[in-house]
């Protein structure tokens, strides 16, 4: 079983900055074996590594049954949570069923994003899974333990000793109450903390318990769904899922490292608008839209497909706020590309974002990208004379300076983050931009995501 303290979140640290202009004849910057457990090592020998592509997991299915997770949802769910779940799970090769306890398949969850999903709960009723998971979020945490099915399905999942887990409310609001809390140690976020019994209950970010594994909130969503990869995968597919996810604790990188300063100042709640396309990565989509909504950041999500429904790089689909057309009417303070290298593709076909973003850039406003994105603001004229940081498979072919030893960099009216893991960070450094650092303190501080005091 996982230890609790296997994958915590890496601490603020300051090493020295490494700036780095592209060589002309780049190193491979793939991750090293070298960086796993010698098992892992010598499998990776053996086997094509996870880390090369999201989907490698699950080449293996032809032989191997593959592990079969439930994710129920609904209105009210904590939409961070139960993405990060989907997507790392389905990265790792689990089949991934995300089922509505609502009437229909649309819900809105606790921050205002719509999440499609793939069946109603009455149609998992009778199915066997290896692994069931509750994420948390009011009213969701409510819904989903008033919904008499899939308290059916996991009281079964508890009584015929599968894996069975919740995060944030959940494991308050719905284990509690259906009995499934007793005999083994909990944890859940800090608001309901004092609702569990003081003697089974610990403080830990992920707490695995036999079959039952319990988290605190959004902050650590990441730790535990890899507590899971590793339960069902075993350690090597955890630990090349945590080096793909840019999740691994390096006391190397720093937090956010700023170049050009200047003051990001408005005189009303900042207006951002996320564009989002085909293959885009819903996971960075979601806690950019969650995180920065809990700093009450006015946040659009525009589809540039004929749709404003847009199926993600983990096939999750989400439904935009607005079309680009439509969302391209008002200004905003910010616009922020997120990654998934066929999303990011489809987002430089946009004609309607491009213009968006060279008004951006002529204006002084500010804009950005996460992941792979950086790659499509270069292909656009956007980064010339600018500083980034990028994911570490594609900043080779960046022709600007990159720090690659920082999850975010600003310079000047310019923001970019390396990837998944950095997502959180690079969302925080938004609204200590705006708002200052006891603002961003305040919403990691619901998050249960570690951040420094000052």
């Amino acid at each position: 079983m996982l230890p609790s303290s296997r994958y915590l979140l890496a601490p603020a640290s300051l090493p020295a900055m490494v700036v780095r202009p592209p060589p002309p004849h780049p190193p491979s910057r793939g991750t090293s074996p070298l960086a796993r457990p010698p098992l892992c090592r010598a499998m990776a020998r053996a086997a094509p590594s996870l880390s090369a592509a999201a989907s490698t997991a699950t080449s293996s299915s032809t032989t191997l049954a593959k592990k079969k997770v439930l994710l129920p949802i609904a209105i009210g769910t904590e939409e961070m949570e139960a993405v990060i779940l989907a997507g790392v799970l389905r990265r790792a090769g689990a089949d991934v069923t995300l089922a509505s306890v609502e009437d229909g398949l649309e819900v809105e969850a606790s921050r205002g994003s719509r999440i499609v999903a793939d069946k109603r709960i009455a149609a998992c009723a009778d199915q066997v899974f290896d692994l069931v998971a509750l994420p948390g979020g009011m009213p969701g945490s409510v819904r989903l333990r008033d919904s008499a099915i899939l308290q059916r399905i996991t009281v079964r999942q508890a009584e015929e000793k599968r894996l069975y887990g919740a995060i944030c409310a959940a494991p308050a609001v719905v284990l509690m109450p259906w009995g499934l809390h007793k005999r083994k140690k909990i944890t859940c976020h800090p608001s309901f903390i004092e609702d569990l019994p003081t003697f089974r209950t610990v403080e830990s970010n992920v707490q695995v318990s036999g079959e039952l594994t319990t988290s605190r909130g959004p902050g650590t969503a990441f730790q535990f769904a890899l507590s899971f990869v590793e339960q069902l995968f075993g350690p090597c597919t955890a630990e090349d899922m945590d080096n793909t996810l840019l999740t691994k604790v390096d006391d190397n990188l720093e937090r956010s490292i700023e170049v050009n300063e200047i003051e990001w100042s408005s005189d009303h709640n900042p207006h951002v608008l996320i564009p989002i396309a085909n293959g885009s990565e819903e996971m960075e989509i979601i806690m950019l839209t969650d995180v920065l909504r809990r700093a009450n950041v006015n946040v659009v999500l525009a589809s540039v497909e004929k749709s404003t429904s847009i199926v993600g790089s983990q096939r999750m689909r989400i439904v935009a706020d607005k079309c680009i057309s439509d969302a391209s009417a008002l200004e905003y303070d910010l616009i922020i590309l997120p990654g998934g290298p066929a999303g990011a593709e489809r987002l430089h076909k946009s004609s309607v974002l491009k213009k968006l973003l060279k008004e951006q850039k002529q204006t002084g406003r500010m804009y950005g990208g996460i992941c792979s994105s950086p790659v499509i603001l270069q292909k656009q004229g956007l980064l010339q004379d600018k500083t980034v940081t990028a994911h570490p498979s594609i900043v080779n072919q960046l022709t600007c300076e990159v720090i690659d030893r920082s999850k975010v960099v600003i310079d000047g009216n310019l923001i970019t983050g390396m990837g998944l893991g950095t997502v959180i960070d690079f969302s925080l450094a938004i609204i200590k931009k705006f708002f200052g650092h006891g603002r961003a303190k305040g919403v990691a501080n619901g998050m249960v995501f570690e951040y420094p005091k000052s």
